[in-house]
Order: structure tokens, then sequence, then C-alpha cells
């Protein structure tokens, strides 16, 4: 229409396609708190009460701010360019640190506090302002990077950025939850098919119902209908949901968290910084889809969400999401991201979150998370060059051996006797048990060198590979990577004793051993890079 403005050309901001945005965006963030719960609670006998009432909303309260930062963001970007089909920016609780997090940081150190003689709920309490303390750690770490993030992509090559993320998505978001899927397989099985037919092959569903939607609906109803005729292979207990209503105040209790939190800094940064990247990613990703946004912005936003989260009793930090491109083929513009905020938001605190966190089956949320753990492991190799396949795949490894130890760790598989006589085992070579369990801790910032080594090596940068080869036996020495400590603890080496001593020494004379190896080798090395690799190479 002649004369019509900008602003008022960018007035329909929501618009009925954004619903459909809105249940995928807001099923991701309730199958994440899905998860978190379940690993807390059922792996680690974790009050779930504090969970409900003290964790998820401070959580929840970042989404809330974040996406309706992005909303808004959105909003100004269609008045400034007069386009009413600018698509805001998914956001939402980051899945691998979140999951990560529970399985690395939250949950051992709940176990490791009741161990010391804490009663479970005073060991929750100190539990829950650790992961506070984390996420404030986190945030400052985030917002100091949103002014360097180009340059930490340019010093970390992709692949150990990707890679190790990868890892997480294959080893922790992938396979942990299939297990839940076949737990209660003709349930599980089948809420996976439908998230596979849509999100994976994307298949439309009649008239575009939503596909997570649908699972969650299908796969709940069937197992309300079976499960108490006993077909579902297991013993059906009823539900008990109940509203948690927890208000996120603002406190300064993570503060009481904060000497535990720094020691778990080689798994809680590497995360932190993966989501740096990621946003930075998105930012470009929307950028190519035709929607240009400030990526400082972007990051800032980010990190904020993360310290609100940590500043109000959340221990997940937020993420934007992969997927703008998806949503905006969708026609979501910034509604979809102010409702899932409103829903995720209002869900903490008045505690309907919680509620379906107990009323769907983890069999049927866990499906969207293998989704998700398929993605990540893609997009590794898909963004990074052909070549560097061989660094991404070997970043899967710490975090095999960080699965390994949590399922080894659980008393329910190995008596704590006999896990402790494991860790000291004598015989020819370092005990296998300690081995493993010092290659999974800081099994992130591991994979992350690793990948960068091999990187390096394929790219005829040899002396590039020994330098991080280096670094990685100074962090082997004071257990940043591959602590010799079972909690995964840092330490000053000349404190160690027995076999956990001489694991330290032994794994920093390698990593040095390893450097001045390349170094000698740098001499004679080709100055070219190889072309792509192929299957026939």
């Amino acid at each position: 229409m002649p004369g019509k403005t900008a602003k008022s050309r960018a007035a329909g901001w929501i618009v009925p396609s954004d619903l459909n945005g809105f249940f995928g965006l807001a099923f991701d963030n309730v199958a994440v708190v899905s998860v978190m719960a379940g690993i807390l609670v059922f792996g680690f006998q974790f009050p779930a009460d504090v969970i409900y009432r003290k964790m998820i909303p401070g959580s929840a309260l970042a989404v809330l701010f974040g996406d309706w930062m992005y909303s808004w963001m959105a909003i100004k970007l269609a008045r400034r360019t007069g386009n009413p089909n600018t698509t805001a920016l998914p956001l939402g609780l980051d899945t691998p640190s979140t999951i990560g997090i529970a399985l690395a940081v939250l949950g051992p150190a709940f176990v490791a506090m009741k161990q010391s003689g804490l009663a479970p709920e005073v060991a929750a309490i100190q539990t829950w302002h650790l992961g506070m303390a984390t996420m404030v750690l986190s945030g400052v770490f985030k917002l100091a990077l949103s002014f360097a993030g180009p340059w930490v992509q340019r010093i970390v090559p992709k692949a150990g950025l990707l890679g190790s993320l990868a890892g997480v998505g294959l080893a922790l978001i992938g396979f942990l939850p299939l297990v839940e899927v076949f737990s209660i397989p003709l349930i599980g099985v089948i809420a996976l098919g439908l998230v596979l037919y849509t999100l994976t092959a994307k298949i439309a569903l009649p008239k575009n119902i939503p596909g997570v939607l649908v699972a969650v609906v299908v796969g709940t109803g069937l197992y309300y209908a079976l499960a108490p005729a006993g077909l579902i292979g297991g013993t059906y207990a009823a539900p008990k949901p109940e509203l948690s209503f927890g208000f996120p105040w603002p406190t300064f209790a993570f503060w009481q968290g904060m000497t535990p939190a720094i020691k778990y800094l080689p798994i809680s940064i590497p995360f932190a910084l993966i989501t740096v990247v990621g946003g930075i990613n998105n930012a470009e990703s929307a950028k190519v889809a035709g929607d240009t946004y400030n990526t400082r912005d972007i990051l800032i936003v980010e990190a904020v969400s993360t310290l609100i989260a940590g500043f109000c009793g959340g221990v997940a930090q937020t993420t934007p999401y992969i997927g703008h491109p998806a949503y905006k083929r969708m026609g979501c513009r910034a509604g979809y991201t102010f409702l899932t905020g409103i829903f995720i938001g209002l869900g903490g605190v008045l505690g309907y979150i919680g509620f379906m966190v107990e009323l769907i089956p983890q069999a049927v949320i866990a499906p969207i998370l293998v989704f998700v753990g398929i993605e990540i492991t893609c997009q590794a190799f898909m963004a990074c060059e052909r070549r560097h396949a061989p660094a991404v795949a070997i970043t899967f490894l710490p975090t095999i051996a960080s699965l390994v130890t949590i399922k080894l760790a659980n008393p329910k598989f190995v008596a704590p006797e006999r896990f402790q006589e494991l860790l000291s085992e004598p015989g020819k070579t370092l005990p296998e048990l300690l081995v493993t369990i010092a290659l999974g801790n800081g099994f992130i910032l591991t994979a992350m060198f690793w990948g960068a080594i091999l990187v390096h090596l394929i790219d005829r940068k040899v002396k590039l590979a020994a330098l991080y080869a280096a670094l990685c036996a100074v962090f082997a020495w004071f257990g940043l990577i591959h602590s010799a400590l079972p909690s995964g603890d840092l330490y000053l080496p000349w404190h160690l004793t027995g076999s956990a001593r001489i694991l330290s020494n032994q794994f920093a004379l390698a990593y040095l051993a390893l450097a001045a190896l390349f170094v000698i080798l740098s001499a004679s090395s080709p100055d070219e890079a190889p072309g792509p690799c192929s299957a026939a190479d």
C-alpha cells in the first residue's frame, strides 16, 4: 500500500505459522529439562523437589529473557529493513552442556557429598549452589568472549570445537537416551520413529502437524493405555504429578558453591566456549537465510541469560539453537520465540514444567534427544573439511571414556569396594580403570586438543601440533585434562600419592615426548597440506 511505513509493514510479527515453531522449540526445552531431571533423580537419587522448586525456575527464567530479547531483536530488524518475514533466532537450554554437566558435575558432586557424610537434602542444596556458581562462571566467560568470538574461531580448529561437541552428541545425548527408548520399546520405538520420520527425514505429517507434538501425544497416550495392563514389559506405577511452585528470586547463594565450581572448570568452560562458537555460526546461518543480526548482540544476550540463570537458581545454560533456516521455511517470525519464552518461563514458576516431566514417560521424550545427538554428530562432519574427518572422529574417544566411567562408577553395576580396589590394582601397566577414568576426566577439553593436534598434522603444521601436545602435557600434569583423581578435581601434582601420582607424571611425560617428536619431525615434513580424503585413500 502506498505510504505504508516500515514500522507498519513489520507489525505482523506473530502469525499462525509461529504456532508450529512454538511446539518444536518449547518441547525441545521440555525434553532437555526432562532428561536432566531423569539423570539426576534416577541416575544419582537426587531429591526431585530441589530440581523442580529450585533448579528449573531459574533456568526457565533465563529462557524467557533470552527468547524475548531475540523476539525483540527480530521485530527491530523487521522495522529497520521493512521486511515483515524476519524470523527470530531460537534460544533454549543448551542440550550438550545440560546433560554433560548433570552427568559429569552435578551428579558426581552430589554422590561425593553424601559419601562425605552429608544428609541427602543438605548435599542436594550444596550441589544446587555448585550448579549456580557453574552458570555464573560460564556466563562471565561467555560475556568476555562475546567480544572475541571470531578470534576463538581462528585459533581453535573447527574439527576440535565441533568434534568435541559431536562426541557428547553421540555418546551422551544419543546413546543414553537410546537406552531409555528401548527400556520401554513398544512406546519408545514408536515415538522415535515419528521423530525420525518428521525431523530427520523431513516428511511432513498431514496438515503440517508438528512431529514432536505428535510423538509426545501418541507415545504418552500409548503408555497410559498399555502400561496399566502390563503390556510394556515393566512394572507400572501411576505417576503422582503435582505443581511445584518456585519463584526464581535473585540470590548470592551461588557464592557458596564457587570453590567446587572452579574445580569443574575443565568441563564447564569448554561447554561455554562451544555455545559461543555456536552463537556465531547461528548468526551466520541466519544471515545466509536473509536475516542479518549483529553477532555481538546475539552473544551478549546468550551470556546475560546464562548469568540470569546462575543468579536465580538455574543450573543449565542457554544458547541459540541450530535451526533458524528451518523455522524461517516454516514461516515463523518473532512470535514462536515470544510464546516459547512465556510457556517455559511461567512453567518454571507455576510448576507445570515439572508436572509434564513427571507425566510424560522418559521413553517418549528421549527420542527428541536422540535426534539432537544425531544432528550434532552429522554437523561436525559436514561443517568441517573432508580431510579433517579423522580429527573429528578422534574427538569422540574421550567422551566414550567418560560414558564408560559413568556406568562403572554406578554402584548398581560395580560395588564401591571393588571399584576402589580396581583403581590401584597392581600389574604390568597402569590400572585399567584408573586410565579409563583419566581419559574421561576433562573430556571436552581433551577432545578439543586431540582434534587440534590431528588437524594441524593433516595440514602439515607440525610445529603447531607440537604446541598443542605441549599444552596437553601441562594440563594433564595439573589435572585440567586426565585428572588422576576419580572426582576429576584439579591438583598440585606433587601432592599426589600412589597410582594417581604415577599416572599424572606418565601422562605429562608422554605428551612432552610427543611434542618433542613432532618438533624433530617438523624439520623434514612437507609444507603442503593434502587434498580432501576419499573412500579410496
